[in-house]
C-alpha cells in the first residue's frame, strides 16, 4: 500500500497556492495525499494534481466553542476512517484541534505553524484563550514546525511548548526558483508599486493607503495597486466597499485577485508589505526571486526575507509615515541602485528559500515516522 499523507488547513487555496511543489513531489513519489479544508474553487485544480479533496466545516473568524467541536469531531471521524500514516496541519484551528483530533484517533501528525496572526498581533481574550489552547494540544504532534526565529522564540519564552525539544525550524516554505523566475526591471516613466495578499488591516493595508496619499502629489508617476482577495473570512478582514472608497479618491488601483501572481510581480517594480507579523511572507519570497526590490516591516517573518538596503527597505510597523519614507527612497533610488537591489533579492532567495530544501525536509520526517523512502 503507498504512504498516505493528509494536508489540513482552514483554506484549500492556501495548499493549492502554496505548496504545489510539495504536492507533485509527493505524488510523484507514489504517495496517496488527501486535502482536508473548506470547499473553495482550487479543489478541482488540487484534484488535477492527484490530490484527493475532502470538505471540512471551520470557521476562521468565529471563536464559538461548538463550531469547534464540529472541526474537531469532523476530523477525528475522517482520521479513523482514512486511517493515514501522517498528517500536517496548518493555521491556527486545524493547528489546535486537528492535532487533538489526530492524538484520539491514534494518528501521527505534525504542526506547522504558518505565522501567528492575530493570536501575537492582539492582547484580548480570544487570543489569550487560543495560547491556552496551543499549549494543551501541541504536547501531541510528533514535531512542531515553524517558519521564522521569533515565532519560535515566541512559544519557548511562552511556555507553550510542553516538548520544546519537538521544535523544528523550516525558515520558510521556499519557492519554486524555475517557476518564479527572474525578470529584470523594466525601463519606463511610470513607478508601480504593488501589495499582493489577502486584504487584511493586520497586512498592513491601512498604512499603504496612507502612505499612497501622502506620495502622490510629490510624484505623479508613481502607482499604488492591491491584489489579493477581499471580504475574506478573518477578523481583520477589508470589505469591497472600503476598497472601492479608495479607487474612487484615486489613491489605489485595485486589480481584483489572480491564481497566478507571476504577471503582477512582472509589471511591478516594487512589492510592498507593510504587515504586522508574518510566517514567512511568500509573496516576498516570490517577488524577491523574480527580480523585484521590496519594502516591508521590520517584524517576524518580513524581516526574514528582507535585508534592510540589501534587496529591499524595512519600515516601523503600523507606521504609515515611516512606510512613506521608505517608499520615497525606493522611488529616490537610480535606476542602476533598484537593479543591483534586485539582483541580489535573486541571490537571497535562491541561497535561503529553494523549496527543493523543504520538500525535502517534509520527505525525511515521512521517512522516519514510517520508515518508507519517499
Amino acid at each position: 500500500m503507498p504512504l498516505h499523507i493528509v494536508l489540513v488547513c482552514n483554506t484549500a487555496w492556501a495548499i493549492y497556492t502554496y505548496r504545489q511543489g510539495l504536492l507533485c513531489a509527493l505524488t510523484a513519489s507514489g504517495a496517496r495525499v488527501t486535502v482536508i479544508a473548506p470547499r473553495d474553487r482550487t479543489f478541482e485544480p488540487l484534484a488535477a494534481l492527484g490530490c484527493r479533496c475532502i470538505d471540512l466545516p471551520v470557521t476562521s473568524k468565529g471563536t464559538n466553542p461548538v463550531d469547534d467541536l464540529r472541526t474537531l469531531l469532523a476530523l477525528f471521524k475522517h482520521y479513523r476512517a482514512l486511517k493515514p500514516d501522517v498528517v500536517f496541519h496548518y493555521t491556527i484551528k486545524p493547528n489546535i484541534y486537528g492535532s487533538i483530533a489526530a492524538k484520539l484517533a491514534g494518528v501521527q501528525s505534525v504542526a506547522v505553524t504558518t505565522g501567528l496572526g492575530y493570536v501575537f498581533i492582539q492582547h484580548s481574550r480570544a487570543a489569550q484563550i487560543a495560547k491556552k489552547l496551543y499549549r494543551f494540544a501541541f504536547r501531541f504532534p510528533r514535531e512542531v514546525w515553524f517558519l521564522n526565529r521569533d515565532d519560535q522564540a515566541a512559544f519557548v519564552e511562552g511556555k507553550l511548548l510542553v516538548h520544546p525539544e519537538r521544535a523544528r525550524l523550516l525558515h520558510g516554505e521556499g519557492v519554486d526558483l524555475d517557476q518564479f523566475a527572474f525578470t529584470p526591471l523594466r525601463e519606463r516613466a511610470e513607478f508601480r508599486f504593488v501589495l499582493i495578499g489577502r486584504l487584511l488591516w493586520d497586512k498592513g493595508v491601512g498604512e499603504y493607503v496612507e502612505a499612497a496619499r501622502q506620495l502622490r502629489e510629490r510624484y505623479p508617476r508613481a502607482r499604488f495597486q492591491l491584489l489579493g482577495p477581499v471580504g475574506v473570512d478573518n477578523p481583520s478582514a477589508i470589505t469591497r466597499d472600503e476598497v472601492a472608497a479608495w479607487e474612487r479618491e484615486g489613491v489605489i488601483e485595485y486589480l481584483g485577485e489572480a491564481h497566478d501572481v507571476r504577471p503582477f510581480i512582472a509589471d511591478a517594480d516594487c512589492v510592498v508589505l507593510p504587515s504586522y507579523r508574518e510566517g514567512v511572507p511568500r509573496t516576498l519570497m516570490e517577488a524577491s526571486a523574480m527580480g523585484r526590490p521590496i519594502v516591508a516591516t521590520d517584524v517576524p517573518g518580513c524581516r526574514e526575507v528582507v535585508a534592510d538596503g540589501v534587496n529591499g527597505l524595512l519600515c516601523e510597523v503600523r507606521n504609515a509615515a515611516s512606510l512613506a519614507a521608505s517608499l520615497a527612497r525606493m522611488l529616490d533610488m537610480s535606476d542602476t541602485e533598484r537593479r543591483a537591489m534586485a539582483e541580489r533579492g535573486r541571490q537571497k532567495v535562491a541561497t535561503e528559500f529553494d523549496e527543493r530544501v523543504v520538500v525535502e525536509t517534509y520527505k525525511d520526517l515521512v521517512r522516519k515516522i514510517t520508515g518508507v523512502l519517499l
